[in-house]
């Protein structure tokens, strides 16, 4: 294979031939840090790439390969993770100059260990925006991470980092954060595939909080499949983890072949026609998406929820609150040296009170409910991620309503499944993503619905000219 091909590799197909000894674990990782040295001078993805690190664990995983002790599913196969997740021995910086000298971690996060334990080989700490909320900001010690599709537009926040990467063939996986969209975000805007799994089902101990009741992390790839196999790695309890549910887990990969014929699944059309209006190319996009599930024995049936106002507002107010009691001692003594937009959107909860941050807890309870009863009888359901595709850095507008009015604060409120994976292009090449929602801890359906729909289009197959 060339260089090319090699970082062309999914997670599923380069474990398959890693096992098979028809690929090197040396070969594939030195092909991801020669194109990261290449191209990550244009894309601003990594902020910390781990060489000499991943060489050895690489040379380890041939080693092991030859020995016939493949350790798990990901045995030899490179990722990446989000620089708010703790790697021992590597500082975690949130993309802040408030932890530029953090000490290196001194275990790994849940999730990292058990990619590790999988056999992983961690290739780079990746940019985010600023503990996670701050925004594309260009006053950090680093610069914000670029959109492969067009380096003047935004990958989408907060995982910037882990979706311009993947985009960028830099590596084939990669863990991100979403506590109001932040994985589905730069899915959307970079064409790849992202799970915000329901709250509870990954465990969140050692991960740099921003709001504690929002915050999930979770899989990005640019196949179903691969997704699929990351979240399998992750997902399950950790009994020192508060945040984390003891339920019992799902066969995913039985689920990705069954198709979605018979299936009901609802619509939430409101969102892009009556709450917030679709630019024109994602509404057209959305009714092919739909028009493909028809083709293929769906049953689509439109469902109400609450506007999405009142679940931005409602989300607004509880991240406020929550991040601001994360961060109220260091802003207190050193507010200057956070970037302004996180320390604008940060310093919002200052003047919240608490019965305002209750009020708000009590009307995510009463969403939540609403939302089960909006899904009885429905086995899944699609709506849009975003109502336009990336904006521009220069377009100060486009980038305020992308971090307001969109379709994903809805299911980080209600606590809900919810992917993001592409759909189709603008006239121009940006990708335009659908979101699969699904029941709480029923990962399994969202994926097959995904599936379904991956199997009949070519979406996923498509790469940015970089």
């Amino acid at each position: 294979m060339t260089a090319t091909d090699l970082t062309d590799l999914g997670v599923v197909e380069a474990a398959q031939l890693i096992a098979a000894r028809k690929l090197s674990p040396v070969e594939l990782t030195e092909a991801c840090l020669a194109r990261i040295e290449a191209l990550d001078g244009k894309v601003n993805a990594v902020l910390r790439l781990l060489p000499e690190r991943a060489m050895e664990a690489a040379r380890r995983a041939e080693a092991e390969v030859a020995a016939n002790a493949i350790r798990g599913a990901l045995h030899g196969v490179p990722y990446a993770l989000k620089d708010i997740i703790d790697l021992e021995g590597v500082p975690t910086t949130g993309h802040s100059q408030i932890r530029a000298d953090a000490p290196p971690a001194d275990a790994h996060a849940p999730v990292a260990y058990r990619l590790e334990r999988a056999g992983g080989i961690c290739l780079a700490k990746l940019s985010t925006w600023e503990f996670a909320v701050g925004g594309p900001s260009f006053d950090l010690p680093w610069p914000p991470a670029r959109n492969p599709w067009d380096l003047e537009r935004t990958p989408g926040g907060s995982s910037s980092g882990s979706g311009a990467g993947l985009a960028a063939r830099f590596f084939p996986a990669a863990l991100g954060t979403d506590t109001g969209g932040s994985i589905r975000n730069p899915s959307a805007a970079c064409g790849i595939v992202g799970l915000k799994p329901t709250y509870g089902r990954v465990p969140l101990k050692g991960v740099l909080p921003l709001s504690t009741s929002l915050d999930h992390v979770g899989p990005m790839t640019r196949n179903i499949a691969d997704n699929a196999a990351i979240f399998e790695v992750i997902a399950g309890h950790d009994p020192d983890d508060p945040t984390s549910a003891a339920v019992a887990p799902q066969n995913i990969a039985a689920a990705l072949g069954k198709g979605v014929k018979g299936m009901r699944i609802g619509v939430i059309r409101h969102f892009w026609e009556r709450d917030g209006i679709a630019d024109p190319d994602v509404a057209a996009a959305m009714e092919a998406a739909l028009e493909v599930y028809r083709s293929l024995g769906a049953e689509l049936n439109d469902i109400e929820l609450e506007p999405l106002p009142e679940y931005a507002a409602c989300l607004k107010s509880i991240m406020a609150g929550e991040a601001y009691a994360l961060h109220r001692r260091t802003m207190a003594m050193n507010a200057n040296a956070y970037g302004a937009l996180a320390r604008d959107r940060i310093d919002a909860g200052s003047t919240q009170t608490t019965a305002e941050y209750l009020e708000a807890m009590e009307t995510r309870r009463r969403l939540e409910a609403a939302f089960r009863v909006s899904m009885q009888g429905m086995a899944a359901a699609l709506t849009i991620v975003t109502l336009a595709p990336p904006p521009r850095f220069d377009d100060a507008d486009g980038l305020a309503r992308s971090f307001s009015l969109e379709g994903r604060p809805p299911f980080n409120i209600v606590r809900a499944p919810a992917l993001a994976m592409p759909m189709g292009a603008t006239a121009t090449g940006l990708p335009l993503a659908i979101q699969v929602i699904g029941h709480h801890f029923d990962e399994a359906t969202v994926y097959r619905v995904a599936a379904a729909y991956e199997r009949e289009t070519e979406w996923t197959k498509r790469r940015p000219p970089l």
